[in-house]
This record gives C-alpha cells, sequence and structure tokens, in this order.
C-alpha cells in the first residue's frame, strides 16, 4: 500500500501517516513488502546522466592540434603526388583515436565502478528488526533511524526527534542548522520551515531521531529540482595542471623545431615535400600525445588499486597529494586499535576494585573482587553501576546467528562493552529498558565529553550521567565521593592504556535538555569508574615503522585520557622518549607561537574537541608540512576538508565526515592509510617513468635527425618512419608502463614534494645520460653503414630498426630508477610485456611485408644484422645499469 504522493505530509500527524503509508513504527515494512514497493516506485535514486556513446569518445580524440597537424600534413602529401604517405599519416591518427578511445572508456568504467564503492546506506526497521541497507533500496513507509552525522537518503516525515538537527543548504540555502520536531507544521508553510520534515540530500548534524520515508526518487524535493541534478565537473588537480603547462611548452619548442628543420633541409638543398614531411613528423614526435592518456590512466588505475586495498578515494587530487603526506594525524580508537572494547576493570565508590574476564563482546566471563566471582544481585553498589550503564546507552547486542557465530555490537563498540559487562553481572538490558523507559536524553556532546539520559517508572524518575571522568566528577557531590583519590585512581587506570568512564545519577528530578550540564554541578552521586581495554591493531606497529621509514610523522589525535594515549602512542613507536602528550585543555592555553615550537615534540594530543583538530592541521601545514587527518563525527569535516588529506572512517563515520573527506577508509584501519600513501607514492613514481621515457626518446629522434642534417648526411629516416615511431613503437608501451607495479622500496623513500617540478634534477640527469647514448648508437650506427657500401634504402631500414630498439632497451631502464632491468620482474607487469611483443611483431610486419615496405619505404633485413642491431641498441641498456649499479653502491 502506498499513498498519493501529492499529500501535504507536514500537515499530517505521525499516525494519520503511517496510516496512509501503511507503515509500522515499530516493525518496520516486511521484506515482502519493501520489495513490491520497491518494483512500484522504482529505484531511491535520480536519473544518472547518460554516458557519452562510443561514437562520441570516439570523434573526441580527432579535437587536438596534433592531428590537426597531421591532416594538414595528409592533404599536402595528396596533392604532392604521395598518395601512400598520406594514407599512412591518416591510418597512424586513426590507430591513435582508438587507442585514445579504448582508454578514455576504461578510465570511465574504473570511475563508474568506485562510485558503486561509495554508495549510501543507511539504517532501516524491517521485519522488526534493524538492518542496513543502501539507499537506493528505500520506499515509502520504510522507518529510518536517524543520529547525527547520517545522511538523509529520503524525504521522510518525522515520528521521534531528539535534539535532532540537519542542515538543509543544499536545498534551501539555509546555512544554519534547523532543529526539527515531530508536531504539525502549517500546510503553507515552506520547505525551510516544515520543522518535522527531513529532505534527501540533507544531512543530520545533532540528536536521534526515528522517521517514516514519504517519498523516494524523483517524487522526492530534491528529485524535482533539475538544477540539485547536474553534477558539476570535478576541477583539475594541480599536477594534471602541470602536465598541461609542460604539454604546452613542448608544442611551443615542436613548432620552433619544425622551423629549423625545414630550414636546415632546405639550405641543404633538399626537396621542399620530402624535407617539410620529415620537419612535421619530428615536430608531431614532439608534441607528448600519449602524456593526457598516461595521467588519466594513472589516475584511475591508482583509485582503483587503493580500492581493492580499502581506500576509496572521493577526490581525484587525493591520489596526487597521497604520495607528498609527510604527516598523518590518526583518531586512537578504532584506527590504531582493534575498537573491539571490553570492560576489564570496574572501581565503586567505596574503593572496591572489580576485575572482569573475558574478550571482546560475549557476556561469557566473570566479574571478580579479590579473586570470588560476585553478581549485581547480591551487590547493592554493582547493580547500581550496571543498571547505569544499560540505561544511558544507545547500544545493543546482536548474538550469535546461523551467518554470523560470535557476538557483534550495533551502536557504539565502547556502549556495547557496557552491555557486556553489565550482562557478565547478570543485568538483562531489555528487562531493564523495559522497566525504565527512556523519557527524555541529552545526547552525548564532544565538547562536554558527557551524556544523560532521564527514565521513568511508576512515579519514580532517574537521571543518568556518563561521560569522560575529568568532566564529570566535577558534577557529583563531594560527599559521595573522595574527589583527589578517584581522580588519581583515574589516572591509574588510564595509564595503563584503558579508556576510562565515570557514571553518575540522580533521582527524583527531571532533566532539562535545554540547560546542558551545568546546572547539575555538585548534586550528583557518583556511581563508579569503567575501564575498558581496546587492544592495538597487529598490524599497526609495522605501518607506524614504515611510516617512520618513508620520512611520515605518525601523531595520534585522540578524544581519550592522554595517560591512555601516551600509553598507546608509545606501545606502537608513534612516542618517542621525550615526547609529549597535550590534552585539550593545554592547548586551549597555549599561544599559537608555542604550539608551533613544540610540534616536533608532540606525539599525542589527547581530549581533543573537533574545533581544535582544526587548529593542529593548521599548524602543522604552517611548517610547510602535508597533512593527512582521521576523522569519523559531524564536527570533524572542518578540519577533514582543511587538511591536505582527510581521511574518513568508513565503518564508524558519520555521512558528513565522509562527505568532508578525500578518501574514506573501508576499515578504519589505520595500516590502509599507510597503504594509500605507498599507492599515492605509485602513481606519481610511474607517471614520472612515463615522462622520463616520452622526454628522452623524443629528444634522441630529433637530435639524430639534426644531427645527420648538420653532418651533411642523407636522411636517416623518412616522415612515415618517424610517425610510426612516435605512434606505435612508442603507443605500444607508453600507457602500459603506468601499469607498473610496486618497486618494493617506495616507503623508505622521502615523500615527493607537493608541486615539485615534472622535470626533477635526477629525471633530467638520466634523460641527459640516455638521449645521447640512443642518438649516438643510432647515427653511428647509420655514418658506420654508410661507409660499408650497402644500399642506402637497407641502411635507412636498418637505422629505423635501431631506434626502435634502442627505445624497448630503453622502456626498461624506465622501470625503475635503482632496480636492475636483467631479471624477471618484467613478468609482473604482463601489461609492459605484452605491449613489446605486439611492437615487435608489427615492426618485423614492417620490414618483411612487401606491401608495408612499399609504404614505409623499408626493405628486409638480414638476419644476421639483427644480431649487431640488437647489440649497438643495447648500449642504451648496459650504460643506464653502469648508472644504477654506481646508485645502488652509493646508498
Amino acid at each position: 500500500m502506498s499513498a498519493p504522493p501529492h499529500l501535504h505530509w507536514h500537515t499530517k500527524d505521525a499516525q494519520t501517516v503511517l496510516l496512509a503509508l501503511g507503515a509500522d513504527e515499530r516493525g518496520g515494512l516486511s521484506a515482502a513488502e519493501a520489495a513490491a514497493r520497491l518494483q512500484q516506485h522504482g529505484p531511491n535514486e535520480l536519473p544518472e546522466d547518460k554516458h557519452k556513446p562510443m561514437w562520441k569518445v570516439f570523434a573526441s580524440q580527432f579535437a587536438s592540434p596534433l592531428i590537426y597537424i597531421l591532416f594538414v600534413a595528409a592533404v599536402i602529401s595528396f596533392a604532392m603526388g604521395h598518395a601512400s604517405d598520406a594514407v599512412v599519416i591518416l591510418v597512424v591518427v586513426l590507430i591513435n583515436a582508438l587507442i585514445g578511445a579504448v582508454q578514455e572508456g576504461r578510465a570511465e568504467h574504473s570511475m563508474t565502478a568506485l562510485r558503486k564503492l561509495s554508495a549510501l546506506r543507511l539504517r532501516v526497521v524491517r521485519d522488526g528488526s534493524e538492518s542496513i541497507i543502501e539507499a537506493r533500496e528505500l520506499v515509502p513507509g520504510d522507518i529510518l533511524l536517524l543520529g547525527a552525522g547520517d545522511q538523509v537518503g529520503a524525504d521522510a516525515r518525522l515520528l521521534e526527534a531528539v535534539a535532532l538537527e540537519a542542515t538543509e543548504a543544499a536545498l534551501t540555502g539555509e546555512s544554519l542548522p534547523v532543529l526539527k520536531h515531530t508536531e504539525v507544521v502549517p500546510e503553507d508553510a515552506g520547505l525551510g520551515d516544515r520543522r518535522n520534515m527531513i529532505y534527501s540530500g540533507t544531512h543530520l548534524t545533532a540528536g536521534r531521531g526515528r522517521a517514516v520515508v514519504v517519498a523516494t526518487g524523483l517524487q522526492s524535493e530534491v528529485g524535482k529540482i533539475a538544477r540539485l541534478t547536474a553534477t558539476a565537473e570535478e576541477p583539475k588537480t594541480p599536477l594534471e595542471v602541470r602536465l598541461k603547462q609542460f604539454g604546452n611548452w613542448l608544442v611551443i619548442a615542436s613548432v620552433v623545431l619544425f622551423a629549423l628543420i625545414l630550414s636546415f633541409g632546405l639550405l641543404r638543398g633538399i626537396p621542399f615535400g620530402l624535407i617539410f614531411m620529415v620537419a612535421i613528423s619530428q615536430m608531431v614526435s614532439m608534441v607528448p600525445e600519449g602524456l593526457p592518456v598516461a595521467m588519466t590512466i594513472a589516475l584511475a588505475v591508482g583509485m582503483q588499486r587503493m580500492a581493492r586495498r580499502g581506500a576509496i578515494v572521493r577526490r581525484l587530487a587525493a591520489v596526487e597529494t597521497l604520495g607528498s603526506t609527510s604527516v598523518i594525524c590518526s583518531d586512537k580508537t578504532g584506527t590504531l586499535t582493534k575498537n573491539e572494547m571490553t570492560v576489564t576493570t570496574l572501581l565503586l565508590p567505596d574503593g572496591r576494585r572489580i576485575e572482569a574476564t573475558g574478550a571482546g563482546y560475549s557476556p561469557e566471563g566473570k566479574l571478580l573482587a579479590d579473586g570470588k566471582e560476585i553478581t549485581a544481585d547480591h551487590d547493592g553498589a554493582m547493580m547500581h553501576l550496571l543498571e547505569a550503564i544499560t540505561l544511558c546507552n544507545d547500544a545493543n547486542l546482536v548474538p550469535p546467528n546461523v551467518e554470523i557465530n560470535h557476538w557483534r555490537p550495533l551502536g557504539d563498540p565502547t556502549e556495547a562493552a557496557l552491555l557486556t559487562v553489565a550482562l557478565k553481572g547478570c543485568v538483562e538490558p531489555e528487562a531493564l529498558r523495559h522497566q525504565w523507559p527512556r523519557r527524555a536524553e541529552i545526547p552525548f556532546d564532544s565538547g562536554a565529553k558527557m551524556m544523560a539520559t532521564q527514565h521513568g517508572h511508576g512515579g519514580k524518575c532517574r537521571v543518568i550521567f556518563k561521560g569522560a571522568p575529568e568532566k564529570l566528577l566535577d558534577l557529583c557531590d563531594p560527599k559521595t565521593l573522595n574527589l583527589t583519590q578517584t581522580r588519581q585512581k583515574s589516572d591509574e587506570l588510564a595509564a595503563q592504556a584503558l579508556r576510562v568512564l565515570a557514571v553518575a545519577e540522580i533521582n527524583d528530578v527531571a532533566l532539562d535538555e535545554e540547560a546542558g550540564f551545568e546546572p547539575w554541578r555538585g548534586k550528583l552521586r557518583f556511581l563508579g569508574l569503567l575501564g575498558q581495554m581496546d587492544p592495538p591493531r597487529d598490524e599497526a606497529r609495522k605501518a607506524v615503522a614504515e611510516c617512520l621509514a618513508a620520512g611520515i610523522r605518525p601523531v595520534m589525535v585522540t578524544g581519550d585520557h592522554k595517560a591512555t594515549g601516551l600509553a598507546i602512542a608509545t606501545t606502537l613507536g608513534i612516542a618517542r622518549d621525550g615526547d609529549l602528550a597535550v590534552d585539550g585543555n593545554e592547548l586551549e592555553l597555549m599561544p599559537e607561537q608555542d604550539l608551533r615550537a613544540s610540534l616536533d615534540q608532540i606525539s599525542v594530543f589527547a581530549r581533543v574537541h573537533p574545533a581544535q583538530k582544526l587548529r593542529i592541521v593548521e599548524a602543522f601545514q604552517s611548517q610547510r608540512q602535508v597533512v593527512a587527518m582521521t576523522g569519523d563525527g559531524v564536527n570533524d569535516a572542518p578540519a577533514l576538508a582543511a587538511a591536505d588529506v582527510g581521511v574518513a572512517m568508513g565503518i564508524t563515520g558519520t555521512e558528513v565526515a565522509k562527505g568532508a573527506a578525500k578518501i574514506v577508509v573501508t576499515d578504519d584501519n589505520f595500516a590502509t592509510i599507510v597503504k594509500a600513501v605507498e599507492e599515492g607514492r605509485l602513481v606519481y613514481q610511474n607517471l614520472k617513468k612515463v615522462i622520463l621515457y616520452l622526454l628522452a626518446t623524443s629528444m634522441a629522434e630529433v637530435l639524430v635527425l639534426l644531427g645527420a642534417l648538420l653532418a651533411g648526411l642523407p636522411l636517416p629516416l623518412v616522415a612515415v618512419q618517424i610517425l610510426w615511431i612516435n605512434i606505435v613503437t612508442e603507443g605500444t608501451v607508453t600507457v602500459n608502463l603506468i601499469m607498473e607495479p610496486l618497486e618494493g622500496d617506495e616507503m623508505r623513500r622521502k615523500p615527493n614534494r607537493l608541486g615539485e617540478s615534472l622535470l626533477s634534477r635526477d629525471l633530467m640527469r638520466r634523460v641527459l645520460l640516455m638521449t645521447p647514448t640512443m642518438v649516438a648508437s643510432t647515427l653511428g650506427f647509420f655514418i658506420w653503414r654508410l661507409s660499408t657500401g650497402v644500399p642506402y634504402e637497407l641502411v635507412q631500414s636498418e637505422t629505423f630498426t635501431v631506434l626502435a630498439v634502442c627505445q624497448w632497451f630503453n622502456v626498461l631502464n624506465c622501470r625503475s630508477a635503482t632496480h636492475t632491468a636483467l631479471s624477471l620482474d618484467i613478468f609482473k607487469n604482463y601489461w609492459l610485456l605484452g605491449g613489446l611483443v605486439l611492437g615487435n611483431l608489427l615492426h618485423l610486419a614492417v620490414i618483411y611485408t612487401d606491401t608495408l615496405n612499399h609504404i614505409f619505404h623499408t626493405v628486409p633485413i638480414p638476419l644476421a644484422d639483427f644480431f649487431l642491431i640488437g647489440l649497438v641498441a643495447s648500449s642504451v641498456l648496459w650504460v643506464e645499469e653502469l648508472r644504477k649499479w654506481l646508485a645502488r653502491r652509493r646508498r
């Protein structure tokens, strides 16, 4: 059953809406009913922009100055009677367009796959229990469970709203959060005034609630507004801009080169038609037409590799920036630790210390006092504490089932661990919550670091507070505890790497949700402390060591006590001897210049609130550091947006945090962030390999021709041969070089300098070694063969082959700056291996096929000469191998 879409839902009370939609507030829709409604209403999504058809992608490959130059050259060739040359030029243009179209289609396919990985997921009630589904599966009548940080997936009428606020700027233009309620509003209320509604595409910034979906897809308010369905084109990354500038300089250089060759040739008396075609060919060889394609593929492949390793890239620029990261500011819980909270210690007001056995979320375990088992049934102080942590709690525990054979948390792991210890003490959460239902609450506040709930039973009322000891103890009545001693015990637990929570209560007083926590100062009854262990991830220590070896400094930024944070940081190797831990209060009092001066000694920022995260990021950036910052909460968004690489948590992260971040880590693991940095370095490294290859080979082609012209020699290559080398010989390996795997030492190098020149000093040194070697080999061979008296056509064919083989050897050189090419590592990049095989086969066809002999002005080469050609052309390999050997010795 579904209601007509024109109903004004904001004018109806909640029960009328539920009845109209055939929805059950507590049980939700059944799976069968949800499937039927999905069939009726269609997926909850807006129509995507149509993909550009393949013929348009193919046609767009011809929109290039390079292609225009080649078309002009083909027309002139036809006019001068060189039909075969014109055909070759047109075939070359066609091949280039086909390669470009295939690569562009491949990149688009990669990006589509990545978009699917980052699909929005929401909590709903179906078949009487909480489920997590993709937003596209929502249907009218679904019951949404809402919390701070959620993105709203469909238009919905609120059924419950507890301090619930939403930002609706995307829909209404209102920049400030709007406080929501469940009361009926007038029919003529505008979208921004419909406080009992939430809308698709908006975000929740505070509170919690429950709502029933009333409109999905095109029936939603977003679906009705065409301007919101348009997708903005992502801006160019800094690297793309630098590549474009680099390409523009090469185009200018190629025009100058064209004029030089044409002038030299005419001065030498070479026929205009012949030298014009050669000059055009050399001009084409200088333009790096493979570079933009290589860039696109590099980024797309890098994003795919990162996705496979658990890091979803949301901003293209992050791929480049990751390789330059020099500081990683990481949260502790769930990122450096397992986020498998276990309460190990309870301290009661009378000073008794209770130890809890067991691990994880399974309630199997005991509570021991002085080695003897106790239960809450026979201990009033224990009963009060365990009941309080059960009621002031938004989590649930899911018992084992057929699919999953272990207990697991539903909600915050810290709160789920409290339920586990309550069950160990024989407190049943479901029965207790039914007996003492929640009447009011102040949701957890990251600034106050506390939450409070009010519960009623009969005529009785109890208000329970839970939070950080240094905050909550100030609210307690000094008569109920020894404040100094309790603080000392809290610090001792924190120094043991335990997360410490304090719990307090007051009875028969109503909770004022608007007044906050301050009115309760000195009035609460202290119930106890709980220490939770969250063990470090097994892989975190190794990841930290990799960071340090890679010149990256890990810094812990945590909401825990600084003693807890420092203990974990020391265990993982983040904190060194003499390093400091600074908490939020100390940071607040620290002048900016003192903070910046102390950054090198601070390894842990503890008890920081989200606004302070932004200050930490800016402090590191002021020292010209490239900063990655992790975050998961709503208020982390400014710091994530300001960081060079904002990293949101995929499991615990809110949709607001994910929206502000450039990377989403699917497993909330610090080691995954380090892997993403490694992949970012690989992308940049492989792009530099392509630039090295294209620059060295292009310059070699140019210098071979200029050398022959200046020396008064015949032309060593004809125009179509130059085009063949430029498009086919290079084209079959250039993009494939981007597919190079990790060399293994990426994380033992210093970070890439952000914005550094593409033509770095090291790269130019290699170019200045490779290029002269290839020129000497090719031109030397040409001069020597001319002196032997063999036919000029054979000399030209052999010189053409020497230059091609030089380039094949040189692509092997470019695979690594230090590792030898004389290994079987080539089999790790089957794309490059396939390109080399294809290039060889095509070249053999040009040399030994009659039809192609005529077109490319070649003649068959005696097989015995191939050994000599290979030996001469391999000189570029041996010279580079010598340089690599010397480089390895200097390490």
